[in-house]
């Protein structure tokens, strides 16, 4: 199939942050674009506006027959009379990460895989390559705030594409350069075990072409079983590593810092956007695009003026009584960092992190970690877990990591209680984390703070 001969295309699961990015991509090709979710979101609605059509209700009639491709998400379920239309033989039916391998093959790509990071750099780098006028098409998991949208179409030189380990649908990407930012142990209900997940990354490598480049996190369960490229690992404060930040300066709203890169030392980078993490993320960006020959002083221009991904350390509110920062963090590693980062920003205030856990199969397998990691805040608040594709599991509810919790502050509380217990606050640091719908608390609490 040719990407320039899909004329039609549909999709089921259109309002998912990658489906949605996909949607507007063939929509710049000029395509027609439809698709049917579940429910309205603020996604749906933006992807309506552009002029996507967008239907909520599983009704045959709905489904259109003239499609020249209809792309679906696994989180669609066996039984949805859509997915079973389109499922007959009779159309041409791919899943997301088939489409993004179709675009991989067909262009230099950028992939951007990991455990935890991978939205944040993918769209640091598209960023730089964006606005050092090196341009890039960029498909993200997240919406970055530069450009209101999870998908940037800035010229086509380049592909930069966010890698999913999830349904090891990373493996359908042909990848020139990769980043890989951390191989953790998440997603157990696919994988099963630590070493299928460190099997599953060492797969991705290989799919990097020969001529190829792989910018690795140092100190990765895989790193002495990486088939041989021409590589370079980062880190933060590692001074082992190729890459790694030599200094730097906390300042008002983010960072300057300084990165020794193969022995060469950058000085007074600036990095907009809290979170002690995007330092290194802003690395593994720096790594990318300085081996595309892209220069130093436009690589400090576009970190410097990327403004974040929404829901990422996003700073919702502040002023001298409260600050609220929202992320999406649903790992365990992920809220570590948070909440350090939080804790070196705002030493002397307390903090009140607002956790969602998302996916049965998750809390399980992590509930010792989440706990470790929440334990850390003043208060810890725990919501119900947050279903998203799968059913109930016996015996595992948010219970299993409050238990574990030594905050002296805690409990599990509705998004209600939530919202009296900030109503109450005079002063302090909130979080909400999670990747569920716990973005629904956003606008009522910074209506609540800024009120006060």
């Amino acid at each position: 199939m040719k990407l320039k001969d899909i004329k039609h295309v549909y999709f089921l699961g259109i309002g998912g942050i990658g489906m949605s990015a996909l949607a507007r991509y063939f929509k710049s090709l000029g395509a027609t674009v439809n698709g049917y979710d579940r429910t309205p979101t603020a996604l749906t609605e933006a992807l309506q506006k552009e002029g996507i059509g967008v239907t909520f209700e599983d009704d045959l009639a709905a489904y259109p027959k003239e499609v020249d491709l209809v792309v679906y998400t696994p989180a669609i379920p066996k039984e949805h009379k859509g997915l079973n239309l389109y499922s007959n033989g009779q159309f041409q039916l791919m899943k997301r990460s088939e489409v993004l391998g179709l675009i991989s093959a067909d262009r230099f790509s950028i992939c951007v895989a990991g455990s935890h990071g991978k939205t944040t750099v993918s769209s640091m780098i598209a960023h730089i390559l964006a606005s050092s006028g090196a341009g890039c098409t960029a498909f993200l998991g997240g919406i970055a705030t530069n450009y209101n949208s999870n998908f940037i179409q800035q010229g086509d030189k380049y592909v930069v594409i966010e890698a999913d380990e999830f349904d090891r649908s990373f493996h359908r990407l042909s990848p020139d350069m990769a980043v890989i930012t951390a191989v953790d142990t998440d997603h157990l209900d696919i994988y099963g075990t630590k070493e299928n997940i460190d099997q599953a990354f060492i797969e991705f490598v290989n799919k990097i072409d020969e001529e190829g480049f792989l910018v690795m996190k140092a100190g990765q369960s895989i790193n002495d079983s990486l088939p041989v490229l021409d590589k370079a690992f980062y880190a933060l404060n590692d001074t082992t590593a190729d890459v790694y930040c030599s200094k730097y300066w906390v300042v008002e709203g983010g960072y300057i810092f300084n990165i020794m890169y193969f022995g060469k030392e950058y000085v007074g980078l600036r990095l907009n956007i809290g979170g002690f993490h995007n330092i290194e993320n802003a690395i593994a960006a720096f790594t990318i695009t300085k081996e595309l020959n892209i220069s130093v002083d436009l690589i400090k221009a576009g970190i410097a003026s990327f403004k974040g991904i929404k829901r990422r350390f996003e700073k919702v509110f502040s002023n001298d009584q409260f600050v609220f920062i929202d992320d999406y963090a649903h790992h365990p590693e992920e809220i570590r960092v948070l909440l350090e980062s939080v804790k070196e920003m705002f030493p002397d205030k307390k903090i009140t992190a607002v956790f969602q856990p998302h996916l049965f199969s998750r809390t399980k397998d992590l509930a010792e970690g989440f706990a470790k990691s929440l334990s850390t805040a003043n208060e810890v608040m725990l919501l119900d877990i947050y279903p998203a594709r799968e059913l109930p599991m016996e015996g595992v509810t948010s219970k299993l990591i409050l238990d574990k919790v030594t905050a002296k502050k805690k409990a599990i509380v509705s998004k209600e209680v939530v919202l009296d217990h900030v109503r109450s606050m005079e002063q302090g640091v909130v979080l909400t984390i999670g990747a569920g719908d716990i973005d629904k608390l956003i606008e009522p609490i910074k209506e609540m703070l800024a009120s006060k």
